[in-house]
């Protein structure tokens, strides 16, 4: 006949596997109660209206703008339109005809912004430029990104003319010294004791 199976307390071995089983579970329950918090963050500006997360500032490319493209004429070569346009962010080595110019960003605070211009070339010879619809001028684009916008109560930087005419007169001029002679000298108007005796 067999011996019957002897049962024994746990063992501290099995206790410490089941603290790392708890351990794995709760740190799996918070790893997903972080991911939905995140989605519901990106889903909102901000947290309850106190908060706001942190976005990072993502630019890549070339700012192209109406007054770069304007500059740049059929016939031009490579090396012109590099100087007024900039190196391309793409310049496929199995179409060397081609450049492309991809802009895209995101700030917080503005809305994202993504243009692609392309440049083909007849062999050294700029042949024709797409730029996929209407391009902004620097100062709408500037405007476009800026987002420490002055308020609308800001002081003008020029003066218009009824300020110039509020301004204080200014002084009469400082008379200078006549000598005996009759003639204008630089000399102050005061005489002042010689800063060393006469020889």
């Amino acid at each position: 006949m067999a011996p019957a199976p002897v049962l024994r307390p746990p063992t501290m071995r099995s206790h410490s596997a089941t603290r790392r089983r708890l351990a794995c579970l709760l740190g799996a329950f918070t790893f997903a109660v972080g991911l939905a918090g995140c989605e519901s963050l990106q889903s909102s500006d901000n947290l309850l209206g106190v908060i706001t997360p942190y976005r990072v500032e993502v630019v890549q490319g070339n700012v192209v703008t109406r007054e770069q493209v304007a500059l740049v004429k059929p016939g031009q070569t490579r090396a012109q339109v590099r100087d007024v346009l900039g190196s391309p962010l793409l310049a496929d080595p199995f179409h060397a005809n081609r450049w492309d110019y991809v802009f895209t960003i995101r700030r917080q605070g503005a809305e994202p912004q993504s243009r692609r211009i392309v440049v083909l070339f007849d062999g050294d010879q700029l042949a024709s430029i797409d730029t996929g619809g209407v391009l902004p001028a620097e100062r709408e684009f500037v405007a476009s990104i800026d987002t420490f916008k002055t308020s609308r109560n800001a002081p003008p930087l020029a003066l218009t003319d009824a300020q110039i005419k509020a301004l204080p007169v200014p002084p009469k001029p400082v008379p200078v010294a006549v000598s005996a002679s009759g003639a204008e000298s630089d000399a102050p108007l005061r005489s002042y004791p010689p800063l060393e005796p006469a020889p």
